[in-house]
């Protein structure tokens, strides 16, 4: 004879199942570092959209009064630092950047003449600066569309997100 589980066993596995999908969306989110879309989330965790609209819910009750925050745009989310942190952060990271210096030189350019065609970047970076736009792309900070032989670069909203800019500060924009 089969013992029936009690609610309350039951209800001990759901809350354990809850918390394990939380961790997996969290876990998502911090390891991404760039807005991630429903698809995308669902792809990395397995969790049923609508099951993942409510951990991101969750989440961003969760990460409210901290220097954490879970930002949405569109329908879109990410982790990032409470824009009043970002001063430390910024601090922080400013002794090992995560792109390279060329690279760091590469994005500057596009940033300062953009639109740019990649053929004047290159012709201005070498070839070097096919990879580093390429990166910039897949990142998407940088937005490439074929204009004849070549292509127009430009930046894109999520960098200015990336790098907690408004956008126009500093840079022209079209």
């Amino acid at each position: 004879m089969e013992e029936e589980m009690s609610s309350e066993s039951i209800d001990e596995l759901d809350a354990e199942r809850e918390l394990e999908n939380l961790k997996k969306v969290e876990a998502a989110l911090f390891i991404a570092g760039r807005f991630l879309s429903i698809k995308e989330l669902v792809s990395l965790t397995d969790i049923n959209p609508i099951l993942l609209r409510k951990i991101l819910g969750d989440l961003g009750d969760r990460y409210r009064d901290s220097a954490i925050e879970i930002v949405q745009k569109d329908d879109m989310w990410k982790m990032d630092v409470s824009s009043e942190y970002t001063g430390i952060v910024n601090r922080l990271a400013g002794g090992a950047s995560e792109f390279s210096r060329a690279e760091q030189e590469t994005l500057a350019i596009i940033a300062y003449k953009q639109p740019i065609k990649q053929s004047v970047l290159i012709k201005i970076r070498g070839n070097k600066a096919y990879d580093h736009i390429k990166n910039f792309v897949s990142m998407g900070l940088v937005s490439k569309k074929k204009m004849g032989h070549t292509h127009e670069l430009k930046l894109t909203d999520e960098f200015y997100d990336y790098f907690h800019l408004q956008k126009g500060e500093g840079f022209k924009t079209e």
